[in-house]
């Protein structure tokens, strides 16, 4: 038996509920907005930013950046910063625009 990849499951509670859903209820596509190094808080910056304005993101930390976050409180291989594909425009203007340009 196959086992088939479901990404929503990767989303905590709250994260879930605020995620947008289509029509059958499943939880919208994500799409990659970044990979940000978090040595320069740059990562928590974007995802606040972010979701003050309503846009739901999902924190990615590659490779064996996952145990870096939990042993040193960083991720040495940055942080995927992931938001619903039909947001990604309005996400990526936002860290784009003016002085708060984060990329």
């Amino acid at each position: 038996m196959q086992n088939e990849f479901n990404w929503g499951s990767k989303l905590p509670g709250e994260l879930f509920e605020r995620w947008p859903k289509d029509e059958n209820g499943n939880p919208e596509e994500p799409k990659l907005l970044a990979t940000l190094a978090n040595n320069n808080m740059f990562d928590e910056l974007t995802v606040n930013m972010l979701e003050a304005y309503g846009i739901p993101c999902l924190k990615v930390y590659p490779g064996y950046g996952g145990f870096g976050k939990v042993m040193l409180g960083m991720s040495g291989e940055g942080t995927e910063i992931y938001v619903p594909s039909s947001l990604h425009a309005d996400a990526l203007a936002l860290c784009t625009e003016g002085d708060f340009d984060l990329f």
